[in-house]
């Protein structure tokens, strides 16, 4: 049997049970999450009970389902930088090099990030505030 084919197990009492891998969920959940998708339609189509797929869907927004978050963000980028006040700006300022600012505004929470953002610090901070 393949790494990722799907399992199917007999039970004691004459019933068989479906283990999908990880890969399987994951396509499953992401088809789920297009415009327009029904979560039970999907499952119907898969052969997979709706309640299965909404586990799956928490699973894949935790990022239980080796895959990036589920939880997708807006983005808009800008060729201007606001204004900076005072000393600020005197110390951001370094010869050839703009300062990198990257603003999010979460509805709830607005968070900027100045000059070289580590990768692993802003999705930390974001996984925090998307809860």
């Amino acid at each position: 049997m393949a790494a990722h084919a799907t399992k199917i197990v007999q039970l004691r009492n004459g019933g068989t049970r479906r283990f999908r891998p990880q890969e399987e969920r994951r396509q499953i959940v992401e088809e789920t999450l297009r415009p327009g998708a029904s979560v039970s339609q999907v499952a119907r189509a898969h052969d997979v009970n709706a309640n299965q797929v909404f586990k799956w869907r928490r699973q894949y927004r935790q990022g239980k389902l080796q895959g990036i978050s589920a939880t997708l963000l807006p983005v808009k980028v800008c060729d201007v930088l606001p204004q900076a006040r005072g000393a600020e700006t005197a110390r951001r300022k370094s010869p050839g090099r703009k300062p990198g600012v990257i603003d999010i505004d979460l509805g709830h929470a607005r968070v900027r990030i100045e000059g070289m953002a580590d990768p692993d610090c802003v999705r930390a901070a974001l996984e925090g505030l998307a809860r």
